[in-house]
């Protein structure tokens, strides 16, 4: 601070014109999920379409291109791959040790940081021996104390930049930054922050903060944004309000992510507000660069000082990928330094995805998750029914049947043509078990009705669109916009979805067609089930704290409360197998439409699996296959 002081000095008393233009290039990361290196850990093999060490080389550019650049990261940095859980839970990072992504981050002299959702999920004090070894600071305005009256993290930072203006001229612009998390960070991670930590609403602290800033003499303020695009007009505690975010007075640039999805695009052409060619959101510069550093956000700043006061004459936002998605071909090389910084890392992570679990008798995939049973779900299923038998034996509960729930994670939708799983038979290794399951989501059961398990499906079946079925041949089939990890099936029971009828749920699990019922032939044991009759269903800790805002689910009714991840049940469940013959029982299916065809995406490499009634019918500029689904 003292040559920037010596600098503040020397720029009054030599007379800098007090008129000037300055351009500022400002630059987001987001959602890296711990993918420093373009590497598949699953898969087991090297990757153009993401990286942190791809998106370096991009940043590298960027900077040489602009007099002047700052660089911010918006979190969901420390969880998502096996790398992360390596460091996390089977070698856990130690008071002193740096975590690989900063190893690689510090290389690349960030500015400043946000918190994003899945800091949490492996606890509080995890996550603060994690950003000890950030060489920039954090911020995050709306997580508060156990009481709610004082901050958790610094709300917000004013950094001050030494600027050039076109005639080289120095100056010195204080930028604001604040950041922000989505409030349901409580319900996710409940079981790491009940009693520490309370939450507040996006927007809300914007507006409390954001003319402190000003008062404290920020020139410009930047808001980074883990939260979507979700209501243009959303309400308090909203898990996306990065639209209410931009209206807020005072905020100048709105960096964002948590959607893994791209702004500007023309995915978001209608968008209200949105100006897609500008890279604007109502009026303020925004940008949302995918996930996993499979882009770079790029804001570009007009800035004009005159007497001191600061102002932006112009702004534009856009986003540069790492990877040609139609030539499918790499568009930028790995930064070297990057590379070497994580080595040992990397290497270990390997080591570990290597190790034996079991014996795979026949391959499992993912391809047709969404509209058939599927082996990939049904073996989470399996082992979770398995591991919550066992749990409950000898408590009260243990009279009650277990049903289980599980979702397909890897199932292509808004992480692309090559996101889902393929295990060939052979071994099974660790790398396959945490490619069945993504997440660190730890084992919970709850006590539910006949009648709360059907709402439960009819929840997970808003996945689907209504199917006209006097309408037009080859109707689209899912509604890409519907996370694949909300869409629930429920082993232990057997039924069917009717897609001719509209959606009982919207997308926020609110109730807009009374009437509607999509799941039909709802049975147990072979009998139409009885909605009074009690069940445990196994499930994780995200679906019973209420994410995805299912009926009947929000952590009261937990009676399974394990400290274990579904992951480790399942690695107990096959080792306890030793040999695995995946399977689907077909206990759900789509209801026939007779003479009826509907369409959905998939990757081309399922054209081998096809079932009986599918065939592949064409392939999409984005990668994607398409196929026709018929009765």
């Amino acid at each position: 601070m003292k040559h920037l002081k010596m600098l503040s000095l020397l720029l009054m008393t030599t007379g800098v014109a007090q008129a000037a233009t300055v351009d500022l290039r400002i630059l987001e990361t987001t959602d890296i999920h711990v993918n420093v290196l373009n590497y598949d850990y699953y898969q087991d093999k090297s990757t153009d379409e993401y990286g942190l060490s791809k998106t370096a080389t991009l940043i590298n550019q960027a900077r040489a291109e602009a007099p002047n650049s700052m660089l911010f990261d918006n979190g969901d940095l420390i969880q998502g791959n096996p790398l992360g859980d390596y460091v996390a839970r089977v070698s856990p990072l130690k008071e002193g040790d740096v975590h690989p992504v900063y190893k690689a981050m510090n290389l690349l002299d960030y500015d400043a940081g946000n918190i994003g959702n899945h800091e949490f999920n492996y606890g509080l004090d995890f996550l603060k021996v994690t950003l000890q070894g950030a060489n920039f600071p954090y911020v995050s305005a709306n997580v508060f104390d156990a009481n709610g009256n004082k901050n958790y993290f610094k709300p917000y930072r004013i950094i001050t930049k030494v600027v050039k203006d076109e005639n080289n001229k120095l100056h010195l612009l204080r930028v604001g930054v604040i950041g922000f998390v989505p409030p349901q960070i409580l319900n996710w991670d409940k079981a790491n922050l009940e009693g520490k930590v309370t939450t507040q609403d996006i927007v809300a602290t914007a507006k409390r903060f954001v003319p402190e800033m000003k008062e404290k003499g920020a020139d410009i303020i930047v808001a980074l944004a883990h939260s979507g695009l979700g209501d243009p007009d959303p309400k308090a505690l909203d898990e996306n309000e990065t639209a209410g975010l931009s209206k807020v007075p005072g905020i100048d640039v709105v960096l964002f992510g948590h959607s893994h999805l791209e702004f500007p695009s023309a995915s978001f052409a209608t968008y209200p507000g949105a100006d897609v060619k500008k890279g604007t959101l109502n009026g303020v510069a925004a940008v949302m660069p995918g996930f996993w550093g499979n882009n770079l956000g790029v804001v570009d700043l007009k800035l004009e000082v005159n007497d001191g006061e600061w102002s932006v004459a112009d702004k534009q936002g856009s986003i540069r990928p790492i990877f040609d998605k139609v030539a499918k071909k790499a568009i930028v090389d790995n930064d070297p330094a990057i590379v070497q910084a994580v080595a040992d890392d990397h290497q270990h992570t390997l080591d570990y995805v290597r190790g034996k679990v079991a014996d795979l008798e026949a391959p499992i995939n993912s391809y047709f998750a969404v509209v058939q049973d599927d082996p990939s779900v049904q073996l989470v299923s399996q082992a979770q029914m398995w591991y919550a038998k066992r749990a409950l034996q000898g408590t009260e509960y243990d009279k009650y049947p277990v049903l289980s729930a599980a979702a397909p994670f890897k199932a292509g939708g808004r992480s692309g043509a090559s996101y889902y799983t393929d295990i060939p038979a052979g071994t099974l290794a660790i790398k396959n078990i945490s490619d069945l399951y993504i997440y660190p989501n730890t084992i919970k059961g709850v006590l539910v009705t006949g009648a709360q398990v059907q709402e439960w499906l009819e929840r997970s079946a808003g996945q689907f669109k209504q199917i006209d079925p006097k309408g037009p041949a080859n109707q689209p089939l899912v509604d890409d916009s519907f996370p694949t990890y909300n869409f629930d099936v429920i082993d232990g029971v057997t039924y069917e979805i009717d897609v001719t009828q509209p959606s009982r749920y919207n997308s926020k699990g609110e109730v807009v067609n009374a009437d509607a019922h999509r799941i039909k032939n709802l049975m147990f044991e072979g009998k139409p089930i009885d909605p009074a009759q009690k069940f445990v269903v196994v499930t994780n800790n995200y679906r019973a704290g209420g994410g995805g805002s299912f009926p009947g689910l929000d952590g009261k009714n937990i009676v399974l409360d394990s400290p274990d991840e579904n992951r480790e049940a399942i690695i107990q469940y096959m080792v306890s197998q030793g040999k695995i013959n995946p399977t689907a029982d077909n206990n759900w299916k789509l209801a026939p439409i007779p003479g009826q065809s509907v369409l959905f995406l998939s990757s081309p490499n399922a054209e081998k699996f096809l079932p009986a009634n599918a065939k592949k019918i064409g392939t999409n500029a984005d990668g994607f296959a398409q196929y026709q689904l018929s009765w």
